[in-house]
């Protein structure tokens, strides 16, 4: 049996912990996507997913050096097995050969998952502090969907091609 985290019993470095381990296992997720596909060259999915693995890594350090200068080196209490598929897209999303827009959306949905996930934990917390992080962290999800749209938005028509339709 999986721990089960307690929202109602976290404090700020738990949260902390929690949405690096997120963003580890996203990060994760994405790096196996794009070692799985393959890369054709251009703007294909494993490009995609080649963004994602960085963007996720980025914001995965960004919380890591705020959790070391508030916290320090204090041990973790919040584990790998407490969080599952928060904000990793879904692993049997993927398919060879598929567009760069497919690839995207699956993005999309992931950091729809993300924001959910926050604004769902929010009404179980009962630190203020923890709170208000979870609300920046929703917030912060709510701004890589926009991202995201944005460069959906820019594709051009062939971006929604799978590969076999270019052989075509």
């Amino acid at each position: 049996m999986l721990p089960r985290l307690d929202f109602a019993k976290i404090d700020a470095m738990d949260a902390l912990d929690l949405a690096i381990l997120i963003e580890i296992e996203a990060m994760e997720r994405y790096k196996y996507f794009s070692q799985s596909l393959g890369h054709t060259g251009g703007n294909d999915a494993t490009s995609v997913f080649r963004m994602m693995v960085d963007a996720e890594g980025k914001h995965g350090e960004e919380l890591a050096a705020r959790r070391k200068q508030l916290f320090g080196t204090a041990p973790t209490r919040v584990h790998r097995d407490m969080v599952w598929d928060a904000e990793a897209p879904e692993e049997g999303s993927i398919r060879w050969g598929m567009s760069q827009l497919k690839a995207l959306q699956i993005c999309l949905a992931a950091e729809h998952k993300a924001f959910n996930y926050y604004d769902e934990a929010i009404p179980f917390v009962t630190n203020p502090e923890v709170v208000e992080l979870f609300k920046g962290l929703r917030d912060e999800e709510t701004q890589h969907v926009q991202l995201l749209e944005g460069i959906i938005a820019k594709l051009p028509p062939e971006a929604d091609m799978e590969l076999e339709d270019l052989d075509d």
